[in-house]
């Protein structure tokens, strides 16, 4: 479960920025969004969704790409450029492109989480030094990096390495580890390199590859991080595909028949010259009991297609407890069929495993009070001299004041009356007005 994410020089976000899924004090109502973590006899609330608004380029996909990025940096181990392309997010592979542009000099840029895995509060954070932007040449660094486990340290990477308790991580570590502490220790400092995260290289390698691992598995199974969903591609694969054969996956196709198909059925099929399964229309002849299928993107409409490369994210986070984030979750999806999935993450008997969805969007449908809570409902806005972004909850307007926002006020009204902020008064009409002038003219 995700309590916070924190980052500070990533592009637009110059100042430190923080996106917290933890419940605001003195929130009431709609307690079916609280997911509560016992940990160390202290019960922690966390939000099981957000909903994140603002303009255009205000910076809503770069918090979204921010995760994105530092989630990629963790599962490779270093802040080298990754010649594997794994996201849309050139961000995540070319880190010269991470500093903010009006920069003249290098700024640490700071990633920072806050999770709750297998009754573990963990807490994982790095600095990085990566030059200037475009900079691609640059000796990059880390120069710091720490990792607290309920409260407790267990490493701090700063000007050489120091140790706390790891009595919070005992069930995980080796025999030896306590056996020979000055020598590990001692070969753990030998073993930094500026460019390698130490978590998953010297730790990994010296204290505890299952605890490792059970971080490195959040972040690449749990925390699912979709940046631009309008070209999200879900691929199946099969470990030992017959050719030519179809995969009809019952639960997606029963979904995308609630949603709204134009053939018989939606599968993935594998041809002789292709490992990867691609999503295809499937007909059946009833007179010759035969089986046809073309690309789905040929029969079936856009949207139908986003939502079944989208659906089963929605299963996986459901049954693993994951934190799904999408980037324009509602592109070419009916406000409907997105209330339904909404509707999923916030229903306690079926959000057994404390699974969190966050999107951003300008569909104004989700600004409601009996949807969502103050503190889920985020905004992004950017400042239009200096151009940095700031992230903000409707629920740190408090409740009393000229400013303060009540439970049940109208959300939507008030926000297109530039109540909250993070909207911007748009009029194309001078431009056109100028175009017809210049028309008439001639």
């Amino acid at each position: 479960m995700l309590l916070e994410f924190r980052t500070k020089n990533y592009k637009s976000f110059v100042d430190e920025t923080v996106f917290s899924m933890t419940a605001a004090p003195k929130q009431k109502g709609l307690d079916y969004s609280l997911l509560i973590e016992r940990i160390k006899g202290k019960n922690i609330k966390g939000l099981c969704s957000s909903v994140i608004y603002g303009p255009n380029a205000a910076g809503k996909t770069n918090i979204i790409g921010a995760m994105d990025t530092f989630r990629a940096i963790v599962l490779r181990g270093n802040i080298r450029n990754s010649e594997e392309k794994t996201t849309l997010n050139p961000a995540a592979n070319a880190l010269e492109l991470i500093p903010n542009n009006n920069a003249r000099c290098s700024e640490p840029v700071l990633f920072s989480i806050d999770f709750i895995e297998n009754s573990l509060l963990i807490h994982y954070s790095i600095n990085l030094d990566l030059g200037c932007f475009l900079d691609d040449t640059y000796s990059r660094k880390v120069l710091k990096e720490e990792l607290y486990v309920n409260g407790e340290k267990i490493f701090l990477r700063e000007d050489g390495l120091s140790f706390g308790n790891l009595k919070s991580i005992k069930n995980y570590l080796v025999d030896t580890t306590y056996q020979n502490e000055k020598s590990v220790i001692e070969i753990s400092r030998n073993s930094l390199n500026d460019e390698e995260l130490f978590l998953t290289n010297g730790f990994k390698l010296i204290f505890s590859q299952n605890f490792v691992k059970l971080i490195t598995e959040w972040f690449a199974k749990k925390f699912m991080v979709i940046y631009r969903a309008d070209s999200m591609q879900l691929i199946k694969r099969f470990v030992d595909p017959q050719k030519q054969t179809v995969y009809v996956e019952k639960t997606t196709n029963n979904a995308a028949r609630l949603f709204g198909i134009n053939s018989n059925a939606l599968g993935y099929v594998i041809s002789d010259d292709e490992e990867d399964a691609k999503l295809c229309s499937i007909f059946e002849d009833i007179k010759d009991q035969k089986r046809a299928a073309m690309a789905a993107e040929i029969f079936e409409s856009y949207g139908t297609i986003r939502f079944v490369n989208m659906f089963p994210l929605v299963i996986r986070a459901i049954l693993t407890g994951g934190t799904l984030v999408v980037d324009e979750f509602d592109a070419s999806i009916h406000p409907m069929a997105l209330m339904s999935i909404i509707n999923i993450f916030h229903n306690d008997d079926i959000n057994i495993k404390h699974a969190q969805l966050i999107f951003n969007t300008h569909n104004p449908i989700f600004l409601n009070s009996n949807l969502f809570r103050r503190d889920e409902i985020k905004f992004v806005e950017r400042d239009e001299d200096a151009h940095n972004s700031v992230v903000y909850a409707l629920s740190d307007f408090g409740t009393t004041g000229e400013k303060g926002v009540r439970k049940h006020e109208d959300y939507m009204k008030n926000y297109f009356i530039s109540q909250y902020g993070a909207i911007k008064d748009i009029d194309f009409t001078p431009i056109f007005e100028e175009l017809i002038s210049q028309e008439r003219e001639v």
